[in-house]
């Protein structure tokens, strides 16, 4: 009797394990029906916690239009870089942010802006998302002490398989310091391949089970997808919607607002020799741009 009772409680323990595992994996939208707009904000989309620093700040806008600005390596450019543009040096980096700052401008995560927008929480009067790209090991060591400085946060747009920390990318011990001070973890997928050329399968895993890995590795919702070299089409919205995630950023110019297409928000490349007054002039100047098309590339 003894031996069935402690069978009958080891049973209810795993039931308990299987349901536990069942409901993280579960997607946290709902199914997309083609043709009609999403408007809801996913279960895990609200309420945003606000981290140490938003707390003590007193916000009031909560509908404001929003520059999102795109960086990669902030360090100087090696004499054989591939993308030597996408290199930004750290005191150049720093240059940016205090010239941002006296702009009265105030960096916050993505996911705050969208619970402003759905009126679950409220923003600074010139709100402004700083997003970093591909996992490189900087984005932890230079830029981060710059923003803890002015109080602020960003958003770490991780691959799964980026650089190994030997290669200048992050470790998961750096990437667990980057939530620790308040960041976003957000991703590009598997390996930045080009979605717009993968079949449902391939973008499945790229997309869907690339979010759920992230999500247990790091316990952070992982709500918005970066599309890799700012490809995407038709298949790959749909199977970012179907992945859960509250939305994508892309790599064409302009500001985010509330009436936009959450999957194809504009974001703004930052290169190197980027002058503060030049990244002051590139934000005003693109306010007005039209929206992301369609499909990028088009064609």
């Amino acid at each position: 009797m003894r031996r069935r009772r402690q069978m009958l409680a080891l049973a209810a323990v795993v039931a308990a394990v299987a349901v536990l595992v069942w409901r993280i994996d579960q997607p946290t939208s709902r199914p997309h029906v083609p043709g009609v707009a999403s408007t809801y904000a996913p279960r895990d989309a609200s309420p945003v916690r606000e981290t140490p620093v938003e707390s003590r700040r007193r916000y009031t806008v909560s509908r404001a239009a929003v520059p999102i600005l795109m960086y990669h390596v902030i360090a100087p450019p090696f004499a054989t870089s591939p993308y030597p543009g996408l290199y930004v040096p750290p005191g150049e980096f720093a240059a940016q942010m205090r010239a941002l700052a006296g702009a009265g401008f105030h960096a916050v995560r993505l996911d705050r802006v969208w619970a402003a927008w759905h009126g679950e929480a409220t923003l600074p009067a010139k709100p402004v998302v700083l997003t970093f790209d591909n996992g490189y090991r900087t984005q932890e060591t230079e830029a981060l002490p710059v923003l803890r400085r002015l109080g602020w946060v960003g958003v770490e747009n991780l691959q799964l398989t980026g650089l190994p920390p030997q290669q200048g990318g992050l470790s998961r011990r750096q990437v667990r310091a980057l939530l620790e001070a308040g960041w976003e973890l957000d991703t590009q997928g598997y390996n930045h391949a080009d979605l717009n050329s993968l079949d449902a399968q391939q973008l499945h895993f790229q997309i869907a089970d690339t979010r759920r890995t992230l999500r247990r590795r790091y316990h952070a919702p992982v709500r918005w997808f970066c599309y890799p070299s700012g490809h995407y089409d038709a298949a790959v919205i749909a199977a970012v919607r179907a992945a859960g995630f509250v939305g994508s950023t892309t790599v064409v110019p302009g500001w985010a607002r509330r009436g936009d297409d959450p999957f194809r928000l504009p974001r703004l490349r930052v290169l190197g020799g980027t002058t503060p007054a030049q990244l002051l002039a590139q934000i005003a100047d693109s306010r007005d741009a039209p929206p992301p098309p369609v499909t990028y590339p088009a064609g």
